[in-house]
């Protein structure tokens, strides 16, 4: 399913964990990381950045996909998410990243299981996403 080589498949998965290691979790005690990879082989990090109002927390998707915003890129190839348990996306992650590519390959790992990706795609997590005409 993905566009990318076993290399470049590893240096996503490494930098999603690494990324992990940097959330701010006092709250959920859940640490999340996140690497997208753009088109041109370049790799943004994010990490799941908590708040006492609960609703201005960020997610290590979201964080990762704006960094690449801001550093001027908008075309993805691929998304890697890491957990202790290996979940997906949440829904606005998705819907964030539905903004930025028709059909995304996202690697979820699972931290605690070293080894453990499952591959899937964004269209089987969101597949009537919000669509503005």
């Amino acid at each position: 399913m993905t566009d990318i080589t076993d290399e470049q498949r590893q240096r996503l998965i490494d930098a999603a964990l690494k990324a992990r290691q940097q959330a701010y979790a006092p709250y959920s005690k859940f640490p999340v990381g996140a690497a997208v990879f753009t088109e041109d082989g370049q790799v943004f990090c994010g990490c799941n950045v908590e708040n006492a109002s609960f609703g201005l927390t960020n997610c290590a998707e979201r964080t990762a996909v704006f960094a690449a915003v801001a550093a001027g890129y908008q075309q993805f190839t691929a998304l890697a998410v890491a957990t202790a348990g290996g979940y997906s996306p949440c829904g606005a992650c998705r819907q964030v990243l539905a903004e930025f590519s028709d059909d995304l390959p996202i690697l979820i790992i699972d931290a605690r299981s070293e080894g453990r990706v499952e591959e899937v795609s964004l269209t089987e997590l969101l597949p009537r996403r919000f669509y503005r005409n």
